[in-house]
């Protein structure tokens, strides 16, 4: 059985881009994450030691968005979702990159990319 932790809107300031000036300036990036588990050992339990800590994660991901800019979210995605799995209780997750600020001449709302990646494709 797998149950559905969902945190979104998680804001970050990034220098991720194919572009120097984005390397340089940096933008905002909004991610969403979702991760499927079991969460009846923590619901038995009721101890944070049997599920995942979301504040955590949050703050490893966080992490992962502000270090080592690459320059497709494609990559930024896959590296978010390897964090997300590192807790051996995540069967699978669900990233989704949004960049708002992403540099097109046009009038748009968003630019969002969104991966599923299980456990077991961790390499």
């Amino acid at each position: 059985m797998t149950d559905t932790l969902r945190i979104t809107g998680i804001e970050c300031q990034g220098h991720h881009g194919v572009f120097e000036f984005e390397r340089r300036e940096g933008q905002l990036f909004v991610i969403d994450l979702e991760l499927g588990l079991d969460t009846r050992p923590a619901a038995a339990s009721d101890d944070l030691v049997d599920t995942v800590d979301y504040g955590a994660l949050v703050q490893a991901v966080k992490r992962a968005v502000e270090t080592d800019p690459v320059d497709l979210i494609e990559t930024l995605a896959d590296r978010l979702a390897k964090v997300c799995c590192l807790d051996g209780r995540v069967e699978w997750a669900r990233v989704t990159v949004h960049k708002p600020d992403a540099p097109i001449d046009a009038t748009f709302d968003d630019v969002a990319l969104t991966i599923t990646r299980r456990r077991e494709e961790r390499p």
